[in-house]
């Protein structure tokens, strides 16, 4: 019988993000930032932790609206700081910030993350094809290259393995293992 990747255990929050959203090819604007946000809050810390407070990140960062967000001031910096729904961090509360305002940018230039992401994958999904989670890298070369060019443009938090993160997170990348039935689910959805 198939298993679920072993990293997710068997915590019903962590299963849930496994099952219904890990590695899923994600076109979603607000979701990138989402998830952009949510990773670079993630530094340091376990994703669980931040899986735990998503709900207060949404509330606290208006649903993830780049506009709203990107329009944030040193009042909003101060209440987020107060949000114990939130990592209470000013480096990672003012990159979310800086991000957003980045991200206009990248609007401008490419029309979207969306357009901007997954032009490094040329569309596609890399599938990946490992058997055992010892394989799996922290970062890769690309994963290097986007890191790169995200703070050529500005962006905070985006150090090469944040963004191998986001990239398995919004199935730039599958990296199921061969063995858990998302692999070949996720595969499908390419």
């Amino acid at each position: 019988m198939d298993a679920r990747c072993p990293w997710c255990g068997s915590d019903p929050l962590y299963v849930a993000y496994h099952d219904a959203e890990w590695g899923v090819p994600l076109h979603d604007e607000r979701a990138l930032f989402e998830f952009l946000t949510l990773e670079g809050a993630q530094a340091g810390l376990s994703w669980l932790t931040i899986l735990r407070k998503r709900e207060g990140y949404r509330r606290a960062f208006a649903e993830f609206d780049v506009e709203r967000v990107a329009r944030f001031d040193e009042k909003d910096v101060a209440r987020l700081l107060a949000d114990p729904g939130i990592v209470r961090n000013r480096l990672k509360v003012e990159s979310a910030l800086t991000n957003a305002r980045a991200t206009l940018k990248v609007r401008e230039e490419f029309g979207g993350l969306d357009a901007y992401f997954w032009r490094f994958v040329e569309g596609c999904p890399i599938r990946n094809a490992w058997t055992d989670l010892s394989q799996i890298p922290a970062s890769t070369p690309l994963s290097d290259a986007i890191s790169r060019d995200l703070k050529q443009r500005g962006f905070k938090f985006v150090g090469s393995t944040i963004v191998y993160a986001h990239m398995q997170a919004t199935g730039m990348v599958n990296d199921h293992l061969v063995s858990c039935p998302r692999h070949r689910e996720v595969a499908a959805l390419a």
